[in-house]
């Protein structure tokens, strides 16, 4: 007798303890893999005193309130995720330094700028927003084939 048979009753009825037995035993097994599987992610250079500097300017200017990265954060801004692979350091200092009807101008220093372009610059090497290719394996990790990494 299959050990699948043994699951049926004579009546046709499902055995409890086996399917609920066989269902824990999958979850193990593919719980184990995923684990095991780890992922493939490339390890970023560590970030520079100045990018650090320009996180800290980013969060008590309080830049997350209308400024987002990975479509996450505030939406009065653009999201800034890539702005410096896709318009350049100088285009997001100017904008930065100056402000827009929209977006105030802080008064920051040049030192400061840099500093914040420096910290985008950062952002821009961990991926691109909004992913264009992607594939997704069997344990659920999206891989995203157009990564600059």
């Amino acid at each position: 007798m299959s050990q699948f048979s043994q699951s049926i009753g004579e009546d046709g009825s499902i055995n409890k303890r086996h399917l609920f037995g066989t269902l824990c035993a999958a979850f193990v097994v593919y719980s184990a893999a995923v684990y095991t599987s780890g992922t493939d992610a490339t390890h970023l250079p560590p970030m520079s005193d100045e990018a650090r500097l320009g996180q800290t300017i980013y969060q008590d200017k309080n830049c997350m309130a209308c400024h987002q990265f990975y479509g996450l954060g505030g939406y009065m801004g653009p999201d800034l995720t890539n702005v410096i692979s896709n318009r350049g350091e100088a285009y997001a200092g100017a904008f930065i330094a100056s402000g827009t009807a929209r977006m105030p101008d802080f008064g920051l220093t040049q030192d400061e700028v840099a500093a914040l372009v420096a910290f985008l610059g950062f952002v821009d090497q961990t991926g691109t927003y909004p992913p264009r290719n992607y594939e997704v394996a069997w344990t659920g990790i999206v891989a995203q084939e157009d990564d600059p990494r």
